[in-house]
């Protein structure tokens, strides 16, 4: 049986230290805590974006860590959808994967493994590391802090840095208050309205008890979009018309083919894929035969769905006496998803006789390259695929705790915390396949959209192969029927103190243990089955046909006929028994105990050097990580039809030293300098030992994964120096220069395996992925940034001022290469960091007068390195993002003291984002379309 954490063994342990708290120490009290103290009230009794900013700036100013802030213009006012559009106007923040009515993904500094706390706790998704900050809804923040650098007292995960978010508590306000908020967001691709609605109250009241208040923050936000991408498939080789003896003209190469000798005949993967200037070979048989590199397919998505985040935060603050306060707080945040992708996919690689066809059987190449341009494809082979998947999110954070003055120099922080979360999934597929008379493909029309057009056959002129919505012309295929669960729980206990001293510069220590017991398990079904009968000769609803694909801006068909996702999912087991399926069971993948303990001290220290204050902290960290992990292969069962498992454990300790000087140059002027160490913990999948193999639908090799479970922490040593100029009210001038020396990069090391899947009926060849901490690199860059109101300007120009930001960055990270038969690692080579643009910067215009706030929004990053392609290709591996450009606007108008109206657009410019291998002009790739959003509300308090 696997060890569950013991809850009773945490209460007893916090019990023994004289109770448990709410917050993490503050972990520069000296400044913090004036300003802590005042916040809340601040934020309610001052509103606009001015007074946002400045608050923002203050935080930066009194922190010892360099951090940077976005601060609630009013109670339940978040100044964007999600907090990550939010967060990409901050100095030094990246956003991307915009997708599903969102951006989703944030990076700090280019890197995105970030550390996610609510009110400084750490909190995650079911048995995941983190959490999507798009699922934390914005009308429940007071607050985000982006910290850059951390002390010894924070939490050592996330070498990108942390990102901690801010909730309001009862003590925040003097005496009741209610918030009601509501928003209708029109999302444009949708044509669909969705609502958004919050509502908090809070009190708080003193008698002979002391002081109590509590506070209740209930949010839901309802989402549907539309999300539209076409793009061409992947490149392999292909003779040239000039074909070899034994070879059809255009025929496609493979791999190992047993017409040549040599073997393998070309080498999948390479970094930088097969040669593509004009003229290129390749060594069959002895001979030099030149070859041409074509796309495998074009697809095209249309992808809908609904989205709801229901949430909700409670908070209790009690305050007996001047010297202890007391807290409960619980946290919820709700997942629901349902979507349903309409794809249409056709392979453009048959190389069968197409003289028949318009192009007469030639193929036109980019200039001076060996890429195919644009071809004709006779009896092209397409399927249309309805999925639909659903999910389902529950996530609960508790947390009990204390702090006390025990006396005027000696304070303790304890807190219990308790966290559980799940996520259930469930995805079914049918396809609809046929195989047309002809088609002509361009891969590229001039700006990265392919374009496709459907041949009629002279033979049968009453069928119109173009009209693809004609279900006649399907037939019914497959099914697939996959699911799903994950879990994960902790225990987390903390125990903080601080100590003020007068030790010559030393004037304040601190110390604290933090010990959390996690658990993590997922679980998995799936299975498939043909069917193989006309698609016409079923009800009408099981067909879905969509319209007016990609607002008609490529020369793609517009609307098809694909299987109805959400009719097939209503109606599961109809469909299952039509194809001799059954109801499978959920079969467990692994489960996971993971205990880390952490322990550090500090000393915040000050002094003078040329008449003007220095002062920081200085301190250590240290972590150890033990876990237990139980692995289990579901292609593997026993006669109990259970999963064969396997077992093991591992454990590793790091000592994470600290630094912060922050020197006054003027009271106006600062510089800082940060010396600290990160850490990434490997995913829980990532350790999973069990292969697991995806059979080629390409006529490529297959690929299969496994994960390590000797996988150690990625660790960062970080160096950062800023000097700051705060010249102004809301006014100020920052820039900071930056390293990160990263070693042990999660990196996939390949080799070529045999292996036979229940679909095929006979051995294969995989290329099997397995990640080390192979790679090492280094990231480093300039952050500018700045925010002005002028002061005195005359008339209606008096409110208006700027925030800007600019990042710059240079990153190189060491990949290992090795031999494909052998696995060995043969050398090393220099690639970009994954996600990481080279520069990127955002300006806001905002204006603040009476009533009146408004902001306009630009932002723009350069293209970036965002991920390695299947290594089963003949392309460069590479697959970069061009550059991203958003541009959002947003307003507020105070109709009374209570009554406040807003107005909220996003995406204003339209934008298609694309991607490609290398070099755009020849390997273009992903073409797609999001929304745009506008969104009309109003906040309602008293």
């Amino acid at each position: 049986m696997f060890k569950r954490h013991l809850l009773s063994s945490s209460i007893a342990m916090a019990t023994a230290f004289g109770g448990m708290s709410s917050a993490v120490l503050a972990q520069d009290s000296k400044y913090d805590a004036e300003i802590d103290e005042s916040a809340a009230l601040e934020e309610v009794v001052v509103t606009g974006v001015r007074a946002s900013l400045s608050k923002a700036i203050d935080i930066k100013r009194d922190k010892f860590q360099i951090v940077d802030s976005i601060v609630a213009e009013d109670i339940g006012k978040f100044p964007d959808n999600n907090v990550v559009e939010a967060l990409q106007r901050v100095t030094g923040v990246q956003v991307t994967d915009r997708g599903a009515g969102e951006v989703s993904t944030v990076a700090i500094r280019g890197l995105n493994d970030v550390t996610t706390t609510v009110n400084g706790r750490q909190i995650f998704t079911a048995s995941g590391r983190s959490v999507a900050l798009a699922d934390v809804p914005a009308s429940l923040l007071r607050g985000v802090e982006v910290y850059k650098t951390r002390d010894a007292s924070q939490i050592s995960s996330g070498i990108a840095g942390q990102i901690d978010i801010r909730t309001n508590r009862p003590f925040d306000f003097d005496g009741s208050k209610v918030v009601l908020a509501g928003r209708n967001i029109y999302q444009e691709q949708s044509e669909s309205n969705d609502p958004n609605f919050s509502g908090m109250f809070a009190n708080s009241w003193e008698g002979d008890f002391g002081k109590f208040g509590a506070l209740v923050n209930l949010s839901y936000a309802e989402t549907n979009y539309r999300d539209q991408s076409i793009t061409p498939g992947a490149a392999v080789p292909f003779v040239t018309g000039d074909a070899p003896e034994g070879w059809v003209p255009y025929e496609r190469i493979q791999v190992n083919d047993g017409r040549v000798a040599e073997a393998p005949v070309w080498e999948p993967g390479l970094e930088s894929g097969l040669p593509y200037s004009a003229g290129s070979t390749l060594t069959m048989n002895g001979e030099e035969v030149g070859y041409v590199l074509g796309r495998d397919a074009v697809f095209a998505s249309d992808f809908t769905g609904k989205r709801e985040r229901p949430a909700a935060n409670i908070s209790l603050q009690w305050a007996p006496n001047e010297s202890s306060e007391y807290l409960f707080e619980a946290f919820y945040n709700g997942y629901r998803n349902e979507s349903f992708n309409s794809l249409n996919f056709t392979f453009v690689d048959w190389w069968g006789d197409n003289t028949h066809l318009p192009m007469g059987g030639e193929v036109e190449l980019f200039d001076g390259t060996n890429v195919v341009k644009s071809r004709d494809v006779a009896a092209p082979y397409g399927f249309t695929s309805g999925d639909i998947a659903a999910g389902k999110t529950d996530s609960f954070v508790y947390a009990l705790g204390g702090n006390w003055d025990i006396s005027d120099s000696f304070r303790l922080s304890s807190e219990l915390i308790y966290q559980d979360s799940t996520f259930e999934e469930s995805f079914v597929a049918m396809r609809f396949d046929r195989v047309a008379y002809g088609l002509g493909v361009d891969f590229n029309t001039g700006n990265g959209e392919p374009a496709l057009e459907f041949y009629d056959n002279p033979e049968t002129p009453d069928v119109d192969e173009s009209d693809l919505t004609d279900a006649a012309q399907w037939n019914v295929a497959q099914l697939y029927d996959n699911g799903g669960s994950r879990e994960g729980d902790a225990v987390t206990f903390k125990l903080d103190g601080e100590l003020d001293v007068n030790w010559g510069a030393i004037n304040q220590v601190s110390f604290g243990l933090r010990h959390e017991g996690r658990f993590a398990s997922e679980s998995t079904r799936g299975q498939e089955g043909f069917l193989g009968r006309n698609a016409a000769e079923f009800n009408e609803n099981l067909v879905s046909i969509n319209n007016n694909f990609y607002d008609g801006r490529a020369d793609i068909p517009l609307s098809w006929a694909a299987p109805n996702g959400h009719y097939i999912h209503d109606n599961i087991d109809e469909f299952r028994t039509l194809y001799g399926l059954s109801a499978e069971p959920l079969l467990t993948t692994f489960e996971l105990d993971e205990d880390t303990t952490s322990v550090y001290a500090q000393a915040s220290y000050e002094t003078e050097v040329a008449g003007r204050i220095l002062d920081g902290q200085f301190g250590v960290r240290y972590v150890n990580t033990s876990r237990d992990m139980e692995f289990f292969d579901v292609g593997i069962l026993d006669e109990n039809g259970n999963p064969v498992g396997t077992s093991g454990s591992g454990s590793n300790s790091k000592l994470l030293p600290s630094l912060m000087v922050r020197y006054a140059i003027t009271e106006d002027l600062f510089a800082r300098l940060a010396y600290t160490t990160t850490l990434q913990r490997p995913g829980f999948t990532q350790l999973n030992p069990w292969i697991y193999y995806a059979p080629s639908v390409t006529n490529t090799n297959g690929t299969a994964s496994a994960g390590n479970p000797d996988l150690e922490p990625v660790e960062s040593q970080n160096i950062d120096l800023s000097l700051e100029w705060y010249f102004g009210e809301a006014s100020a001038l920052y820039g900071t220069l930056f390293r990160r020396d990263i070693e042990g990069f999660f990196y996939d090391a390949k080799s070529y395996i045999t292996h036979q899947a229940e679909t095929e009926t006979e051995p294969s060849t995989y290329v099997l992925t397995t990640p080390g901490n192979t790679s090492n690199g280094v990231l480093q860059g300039l952050e500018l940034g700045a925010t002005y109101f002028p002061e005195n300007l005359p008339g209606i120009l008096d409110g208006f001022g700027i925030q800007a930001s600019y990042t710059m960055l240079d990153s190189e990270q060491e990949v290992p290469v090795y031999d494909d038969l052998s696995g060995a690692l043969v050398g090393m080579e220099e690639t970009p960091i994954f996600g990481v643009s080279d520069s990127s910067y955002s300006v806001v215009f905002a204006y603040d007068k009476n009533d009146l706030d408004m902001r306009l929004s630009y932002v723009w990053r350069d293209d970036f390195l965002a991920n390695y392609e299947a290594r089963i290709f003949a392309n460069p591996l590479g697959v970069y993002r061009q550059a991203e450009v958003s541009m959002d606007f947003q307003a507020s108008y105070d109709v009374s003291d209570n009554l406040v109206v807003t107005f909220d657009a996003t995406n204003l410019t339209d934008e298609e984002y694309r991607s490609y291998y290398e070099n755009a002009d020849v390997y273009n790739l992903g073409n797609a379309i999001f929304s745009r959003t506008f969104a009309l509300g109003a906040r309602y308090s008293f």
